[in-house]
């Protein structure tokens, strides 16, 4: 187990020190130093005050203890054990709740988000079923006022999705969305099958936290930029003038195209957004492989190739293969109810940290 109060206590000595350095005449003048440690400090100021609050507990027990083993008075002593009762239960919640404060923070949980959903194994099927997952994740964006914005789609021609790539912009995005990213598997009876039967179909999920031009620094020489015409449904021309773009970074092989604007010039500006959240995941798994075992004991590694959810529309059911999570509530879900997978991840997700964190 590991030093609470040590911890915390390091955490207050930086708090104090925060107080001096965001009075300093010279750290005020200094407007992007000043916002950086009031965000510090912000943050630093409530952790400190729930560890005063358990300080203040801590000694009330101690107390207590203190006279159960020392009073000689009976009456004073069953006092002592009734504070005791009543403070234990109060005292381990808040050590649950200030570990909890102590894990560290995913630094991209405040992001917006690049959604990418592809159809994938199951023909014109799978491509309805990209079609549903965007449908359930432009619900649940309106249940969180959330702005949603497509950024390019390639239509399979009887209402789904080959592949369909949006954005999400709102507060904390990228913390609840995160989890999403995987192959998504469908069982249900398709409206293209005559004969009645069970069809599995699967669509790849991918969400990307949105990297700022500072976030990553992409050098233009990098880049080969093609311009070319728009296409529609069956490849027939859709537009008279070069306004589609395709993209291709040489150092990593990404290729980005867009052509959903008429513009070229917005159609670049959307492929370069796609792009930077491409090279940005990229770094960040290049990354991770370091710490390997810190990205295993994740409840959402990212991976796309995993296999992370069924929706099974005979038995109505949706299954989390993550947490062994079943919820027999698929039209809900579908219809953009998300939290009730969602939170049932974050819970396990915190859990396996702070397991980690003991």
């Amino acid at each position: 187990m590991f030093d609470l109060t040590k911890k915390l206590d390091k955490l207050v000595d930086r708090y104090n020190e925060l107080n001096k350095e965001i009075s300093d005449p010279d750290v005020i003048n200094n407007s992007e130093q000043y916002q950086k440690l009031l965000k510090e400090h912000g943050k630093l100021k409530e952790i400190v005050s729930k560890y005063r609050e358990y300080k203040k507990v801590l000694s009330r027990v101690e107390e207590a203890h203190s006279i159960i083993e020392e009073e000689e008075e009976q009456e004073v002593r069953e006092l002592a054990e009734m504070e005791l009762k009543e403070l234990t239960p109060r005292k381990e919640k808040m050590e649950d709740e200030l570990t909890y404060m102590l894990l560290p923070e995913d630094p991209n949980d405040e992001k917006n988000v690049i959604v990418e959903i592809r159809a994938g194994a199951g023909g014109d099927e799978a491509g309805l079923f990209a079609a549903d997952l965007y449908r359930m994740y432009s619900r649940y964006a309106e249940s969180k006022n959330w702005k949603t914005e497509v950024i390019s789609a390639n239509a399979s021609g009887i209402g789904g999705y080959k592949e369909i790539i949006f954005t999400v912009e709102g507060k904390n995005v990228y913390s609840r969305l995160k989890y999403e990213s995987g192959v998504h598997r469908v069982q249900r009876v398709p409206t293209t099958e005559s004969g009645g039967r069970i069809h599995t179909s699967t669509a790849t999920v991918a969400v990307l936290p949105e990297a700022e031009e500072v976030d990553v620094d992409i050098d233009p020489n990098d880049l080969r930029i093609d311009v070319y015409r728009s296409s529609g449904p069956g490849g027939q021309s859709v537009n008279t003038t070069d306004s589609a773009v395709r993209i291709t970074h040489e150092p990593t092989g990404l290729v980005v195209s867009c052509q959903d604007e008429k513009s070229q010039h917005k159609n670049k500006a959307r492929a370069m957004r796609i792009l930077r959240a491409r090279l940005k995941e990229l770094m960040e798994k290049e990354k991770q492989a370091e710490i390997d075992e810190a990205r295993k004991s994740q409840i959402g590694s990212g991976d796309r190739s995993e296999k992370i959810r069924t929706y099974n529309f005979p038995q109505g059911r949706v299954s989390d293969h993550r947490i062994n999570l079943t919820i027999h509530q698929l039209n809900d879900i579908l219809d953009g109810n998300l939290d009730l997978i969602i939170d049932n991840l974050i819970k396990e997700d915190t859990i396996k940290r702070l397991e980690k964190l003991k």
